[in-house]
């Protein structure tokens, strides 16, 4: 039965236990995790009045695509894939530039706040009207003026100064100032309602303002492939927030309409200059073209050609006219030499083109026929006849100087046309010459005129797409603000107080347990040493109470000393007819085996058995201090009987304990200058053997092992040896040594007993109800 008693109280906790162990030591400090868990939830509180409201304002807006107007729908169009870069888009409603448009538009470098008992928040405006009187450029660093609203008018205070503008009937403009703002109270009504409040007025610079507000602002890309942007911005006051984010909608757009109506505008300007270039060029071209033409009697190639093959045509028909008439002539010459000597007719109408000729001939061809009819009446002699002859003579010879004149002319205006032939002949050969000249003058002409149209064309294009200029984003959602604030979170900082609250509790405590290297209770003895039984856990007490010397007492510690004299029965070994020897020792002086030892004997006396109670420590007795009454360390005891071989150690018993008749003390002595040798000389033993004779339990207090050899020399006397570890002194490294001890054998039937546990650190044993049960409260 002991066996299995020891086997139990060594054996291995399931894992159940291990848990349920490491749990309830961090519930034994329940308190103080319910007082920082308090603390921490009060200091979110007191935080979360106390800090401004921060709430968050967001607007969505589709970025459109730029190439996008009168051109051919690009691949990228056709297969849906977008061309935007929405990281530059990102960069440019976040640049400084924006910012400060954004700035000085909704001029920003003034901000209002509104001072209250404990914190200062920012509004939207002032309820009274409040302009600015200086341009934002001449803001050259940050000022601050607080505005008090009295009974009588407006108090201003500049910066840190204490000395106020003063501004009765709340109004600035009658009383001059240098501020740079005028007051004025909308009505004298209105403003009452106000009276001893204070409001805060701020100027910033303009690129400190826009530096803050493009800090800021933040822009996300809404999904992987979209081409929507949310801009987000957060801050005290909703509706500034809202106009902040809808300006800056508002300038990015106008930004982007009008980079794309700059490309446009670009485009006709120098579509323009060109115009006038092109304008000079062509009329150089064309004025040249002129006066070639003028130059070189030159029109155009068909025509001019035509025109000189005609005239050349119509000049060599000429001149075969005139080379006929000519031939005329002479056939007629001919003819008039040899009819005119015969009196013949002429033939008349032979296609001679001289009038002169041809009447001469008629009138000659005349009076041929009235010779010949004077020549049939008269004959020849008829003078009709020789008038008619004379005559017709000098008419021949008129008709031979009307043909030789005619044959001048003829020849001359033959000379005259065949000269024209030539120079018409000339011309005709010039003209490829001319043609190519020509035709360099009109490619010139030609390419400066399509040059011309093309650059109409687009210029045409550029005022189209300037008239139909496309908003450069889609506003998919105006600046709207959240419901609840997003800072402070209030679930979040409470949670995070409760958090705090457990964690730096816990934080500390497994801290102090990792760092701590006492022993605390049964839990660490049983994981340090497995094997060796801990037969008691002795509660921590005061020192007026460490002698329970009633046998009735109820008290906690008489309660656990009894238990631990009812557990010692199971490790000691059964013996009858004699006494049982239990030293009590220790690692080290201070762990309470002395303490232990009385009230250990005292426990078993009052279960009306005769015990003994030696005190074997020789070099520090301690057992005098706790007798009724208290003695003298020197009280002849165990050293007198060890050294004296005639000293009967009987003689030396004392009734250390009145209320314990059955309870016997046998002092340490003085202090010897050999306690080893003594312990060892025999009479230890004989005196330990005689003892056992008379009294049921012989309980020796022997010397701390670790620092003398005294307890060793004596331990095989020892039915049983209560091996004290004290909770809170005792190193846990320590518990090797007592494990090696009673490995090697040299501390018999060894057991622990843990001294100075108190209800705190006894890991959910509590001796509050554990020891307290049946009996008074007072008790």
């Amino acid at each position: 039965m002991n066996q299995e008693r020891v086997n139990a109280a060594t054996g291995k906790s399931d894992q159940g236990e291990l848990i349920k162990y490491e749990v309830k030591k961090y519930l034994r400090y329940w308190f103080w995790f319910l007082i920082i868990a308090l603390i921490a939830i009060s200091t979110a509180f007191i935080y979360l009045r106390y800090t401004p409201n921060i709430y968050k304002t967001a607007s969505k807006i589709q970025i459109l695509n730029k190439n996008k107007g009168i051109e051919m729908p690009s691949s990228a169009f056709v297969f849906s894939r977008s061309t935007i870069n929405l990281e530059n888009e990102i960069e440019v409603i976040k640049s400084l530039r924006i910012s400060e448009l954004v700035v000085r538009n909704l001029d920003l470098t003034m901000a209002f706040y509104e001072k209250g008992n404990v914190r200062t928040s920012e509004i939207a405006g002032f309820p009274f009207s409040l302009t600015k009187t200086i341009p934002n450029d001449s803001i050259k660093s940050h000022q601050s003026f607080k505005i008090l609203i009295e009974d009588k008018g407006f108090e201003v205070y500049r910066g840190n100064s204490e000395k106020p503008i003063i501004f009765p009937n709340f109004s600035s403009y009658n009383v001059s100032h240098d501020l740079p703002f005028e007051l004025e109270a909308g009505s004298l009504n209105s403003i009452k309602q106000y009276k001893g409040k204070t409001y805060i007025f701020r100027l910033s610079p303009v690129t400190a303002a826009a530096k803050n507000l493009k800090g800021s602002l933040a822009v996300s890309v809404l999904g992987r492939d979209s081409d929507l942007l949310q801009l987000s911005l957060s801050g005290e006051s909703k509706q500034k927030s809202e106009r902040i984010l809808n300006e800056v909608i508002s300038v990015f757009n106008i930004d982007g309409i009008v980079d794309r109506q700059e490309v446009s505008k670009r485009t006709i300007a120098f579509i323009d200059e060109r115009f006038e270039l092109l304008a000079g060029e062509l009329d150089s071209i064309e004025g040249n073209k002129r006066d070639y033409k003028q130059d070189n009697n030159f029109f155009n190639v068909e025509s001019d050609a035509a025109l000189g093959i005609s005239q050349r045509t119509e000049v060599e028909n000429e001149v075969f006219a005139i080379e006929s008439q000519i031939l005329l002539s002479n056939m007629l010459a001919e003819s008039l030499d040899i009819r005119h000597s015969n009196y013949q007719l002429l033939p008349a109408n032979i296609g001679i083109s001289s009038v002169k000729t041809n009447e001469l001939i008629s009138t000659y061809n005349t009076l041929i026929f009235e010779r010949d009819n004077y020549l049939t009446s008269g004959g020849e002699n008829n003078p009709m006849v020789r008038t008619l002859n004379e005559k017709l003579k000098d008419l021949a010879m008129n008709i031979n100087n009307s043909l030789s004149v005619y044959k001048s002319q003829l020849q001359s205006t033959k000379n005259q046309l065949i000269k024209r032939n030539a120079k018409f002949s000339s011309q005709v050969s010039a003209i490829p010459a001319k043609e190519k000249i020509m035709r360099s003058i009109e490619r010139q002409q030609a390419i400066k005129e399509t040059l011309y149209l093309f650059l109409l064309q687009k210029r045409e294009e550029a005022g189209i797409n300037l008239a139909i200029t496309e908003p450069s984003i889609k506003v998919v959602e105006y600046a709207i603000s959240g419901g609840p604030p997003i800072s402070p979170n209030r679930k979040n900082v409470y949670l995070m107080a409760f958090v705090v609250g457990f964690l730096v509790p816990f934080g500390v405590i497994y801290v102090s347990i990792l760092l701590d290297t006492k022993v605390q209770g049964k839990k660490d003895v049983e994981l340090r040493v497995p094997k060796i039984t801990v037969l008691a856990e002795l509660p921590k007490i005061k020192d007026e109470n460490l002698v329970f010397a009633d046998p009735t007492d109820r008290t906690t510690q008489a309660e656990a000393f009894r238990i631990l004299s009812s557990n010692i029965n199971y490790v000691l070994p059964s013996v009858s007819g004699k006494g049982k020897v239990v030293y009590i020792t220790s690692t080290i002086k201070g762990e309470g085996k002395t303490y232990a030892g009385i009230n250990l004997s005292l426990a078993l006396a009052s279960l009306n058995k005769k015990v003994l109670l030696i005190g074997a420590d020789l070099r520090n007795p301690q057992i005098h201090n706790y007798t009724i009454p208290q003695l003298d360390k020197n009280e002849a005891g165990l050293s007198n009987y060890l050294y004296d071989d005639t000293f009967d150690w009987r003689k030396a018993l004392i009734k250390g304990f009145p209320k314990h008749p059955d309870h016997d003390t046998l002092l340490s002595g003085p202090i010897p200058p050999n306690p080893a040798h003594l312990l060892t000389n025999g009479r230890f033993e004989q005196l330990v053997n005689d003892a056992k004779e008379v009294y049921d339990y012989i309980i020796v207090d022997t010397a701390p092992t670790i620092l003398v050899t005294d307890t060793l020399l004596i331990s095989g006397l020892a039915d049983a040896t209560l091996y004290m570890v004290r909770a809170g002194v005792t190193e846990k490294n320590l518990l090797d040594f007592s494990k090696n001890l009673s490995e090697t054998g040299r501390l018999k039937n060894m057991a622990y007993v843990i001294n100075g546990v108190g209800a705190s650190r006894a890991y959910g044993y509590s001796y509050n109800y554990g020891y307290g049960y049946g009996y008074n409260s007072e008790d």
